[in-house]
């Protein structure tokens, strides 16, 4: 099952979603999908209806999946998921043109289970990641399950912050940081490499705000408690909530991501201020 490109608003349907969540929200514009998904495997036109909403086969296909059941539940996870990246594209497009730049959009992979990428093999224990060698980001749908259930973050914008994180890293990629940060983490100790990953990581949460204003402030489809759902994922999967699970412990100088305050600070910050010049997490060493 492949999911047709989702960038630019440009494949059918696509160009509506966004007006189709100024009115329904994301609660409302995935009770549509579902039952519009219902509709195509009761009549047998779910291939015809997918296409049309721009979901299908396409030659312009720049996303792909590997491994993914053909359920309903799993079709509208994937549907959803393409909408969320078509409008962190629509945000970022805009910025990018604003600084006569040209935004290039990412490809997306879903998957369950292994895949391959630039960046090597990996498993879904890694969770969702982001690979600058293809410049594409690696989604595992199993993740968005225990995020609900194991993590206690459910929700559909908690689902919507995690594509719009690694759709930062996108950016910083862009951008040219991820190199810099990358040649800089090579020439230092394990302590102070894992330091300037843990700033890396915020900035991507900063860029996650900034989309999260953009689509609400331009295109009105945030909800009432859809932000709590976000900082909560990202409370969620902070550094110290997660080894605290794990080990019973806090180890700082392992940390990679940022704390749990850490993360929903920068995700605040992107999101109150709507500008890239408010995620220099870089700034004071």
């Amino acid at each position: 099952m492949r999911v047709s490109r989702a960038g630019g608003m440009g494949g059918g349907g696509l160009r509506l979603l966004p007006l189709m969540f100024r009115f329904l929200g994301f609660k409302g514009t995935l009770l549509l999908i579902v039952g519009v998904v219902a509709y195509g495997l009761f009549t047998g036109n779910l291939g015809n209806i997918l296409n049309v909403v721009g979901l299908g086969e396409s030659p312009t296909s720049t996303a792909s999946s590997t491994t993914l059941n053909e359920s309903p539940e799993e079709k509208e996870l994937v549907e959803f998921v393409s909408v969320v990246l078509a409008d962190t594209e629509q945000t970022w497009s805009n910025i990018f043109e604003d600084n006569g730049q040209r935004y290039q959009e990412p490809r997306l992979v879903l998957f369950r289970g292994v895949v391959r990428s630039a960046c090597g093999t990996a498993q879904s224990a890694i969770g969702p990641f982001y690979c600058p060698g293809d410049q594409q980001i690696y989604l595992d749908l199993n993740f968005f399950d225990e995020l609900a259930n194991r993590f206690g973050a459910p929700g559909d914008f908690a689902q919507a912050y995690v594509i719009a994180h690694e759709v930062g890293h996108h950016i910083q990629t862009l951008m040219g940081i991820s190199s810099r940060v990358h040649a800089a983490r090579s020439k230092l100790s394990e302590v102070d490499a894992n330091k300037l990953s843990v700033k890396q990581e915020l900035q991507a949460d900063c860029f996650a705000g900034i989309w999260a204003n953009h689509a609400n402030e331009k295109r009105q489809l945030l909800e009432t408690g859809d932000i709590a759902e976000g900082l909560r994922a990202a409370s969620a999967i902070g550094d110290d909530t997660l080894q605290k699970q794990s080990k019973g412990y806090v180890s700082p100088d392992s940390f990679t991501h940022g704390s749990a305050s850490q993360r929903m600070h920068w995700f605040k910050a992107g999101f109150e201020s709507g500008d890239i010049a408010s995620c220099n997490t870089f700034a004071n060493g």
